[in-house]
């Protein structure tokens, strides 16, 4: 699958789905609920929304188990069933895909623990955790190990690890949602450096969720020297609420933008995160199928294009377009 993978990102952008807990809070499902046991009790839902994206024009299919790792599911007294739920998803997204030539990507999300020794995690916990999660989604018909939203340097190795272990490849984002860093301080340019230990490399690295599309695609210009495709999964605009409601102001317009500013600074896998829809998909496919890579864009017209940052732009941290020629 991997060198399959890679061909195709060395021949044109791959786009990658939306939102999953958007769409489900949507359907009267409350963030309350355990999202990822819906795979198991209610696996048309999940379907439904799969399809939705496929019909939208996605290539990537995320399964919908973000928070599938024995941390997260112990909240909901579902430890012991991390691999069943697990390899649900991947059936699910598996059965969705059936008609369609795309990629099911098995979500692995962050544990939500903090490791030694600020917190009471160990490595060696989480790549037992991971490797049980990651194994159950490999099982279900997952294709790669897709790790996201990250924020530290050790769960980004022991994910990676993990995925190693089970025999998965595996793709890697973090968000940067803190300054222009991550949670715990990880700026994007130090992503790559990160996984050199790591005996098998990482098919793409990137960024996912963090605020804004704005500054997603100034983290994007910060990675440009990373030696693996990369991949951008920005939200869908910034979120504000309506009474009780969390309405997210990027348009099917903004989001098509943001696709075309993404291919100029170098992204090979792009999609959404929060808040987009397979509306918003439907446009950023629309928008890649049709864009002939430009310049490199400066953060003047990232503002210009998509809105103002949120964080501050760190501009020193950022390589310069080099001078090109056109045909």
């Amino acid at each position: 699958m991997a060198g399959n993978f890679l061909e195709r990102l060395a021949k044109a952008p791959v786009v990658c789905d939306g939102a999953m807990g958007t769409l489900l809070y949507s359907k009267g499902i409350f963030i309350n609920q355990c999202y990822d046991e819906l795979n198991v009790s209610q696996p048309d839902l999940i379907r439904a929304i799969h399809h939705d994206y496929l019909q939208a024009g996605t290539e990537i299919v995320e399964t919908n188990t973000f928070g599938g790792n024995s941390f997260r599911l112990a909240r909901h007294s579902l430890a012991d069933q991390v691999r069943s739920i697990n390899m649900a998803g991947a059936r699910v997204a598996r059965e969705a895909a059936k008609s369609f030539d795309v990629w099911v990507a098995g979500s692995v999300g962050p544990t939500g623990e903090l490791f030694e020794p600020m917190g009471t995690l160990t490595h060696a916990t989480a790549v037992e955790s991971f490797t049980t999660q990651i194994r159950g989604l490999r099982d279900g018909g997952a294709d790669v190990a897709w790790i996201e939203t990250m924020s530290s340097t050790e769960e980004v190795n022991a994910a990676a690890e993990a995925s190693t272990t089970v025999g998965l490849p595996y793709v890697i984002t973090c968000s940067f949602d803190t300054a222009g860093r991550t949670m715990m301080g990880l700026l994007p340019r130090a992503l790559a450096d990160t996984l050199g230990s790591q005996p098998v490399t990482p098919l793409a690295i990137g960024a996912n969720c963090g605020v804004g599309a704005s500054d997603i695609l100034v983290t994007l210009l910060q990675m440009q020297d990373a030696p693996y495709a990369l991949v951008t999964k920005g939200n869908c605009g910034v979120p504000h609420f309506e009474g009780t409601e969390a309405v997210y102001s990027g348009t099917p317009e903004l989001m098509a933008n943001y696709a075309r500013l993404a291919i100029d600074a170098g992204a090979r896998i792009i999609g959404g995160c929060c808040g987009t829809t397979p509306e918003h998909l439907a446009a950023m496919r629309a928008s890649i199928d049709t864009h002939v890579r430009g310049e490199q864009p400066t953060i003047e017209t990232i503002v210009e294009q998509i809105g103002p940052l949120t964080n501050a732009a760190p501009s020193e941290n950022i390589k310069r377009p080099a001078r090109r020629s056109r045909r």
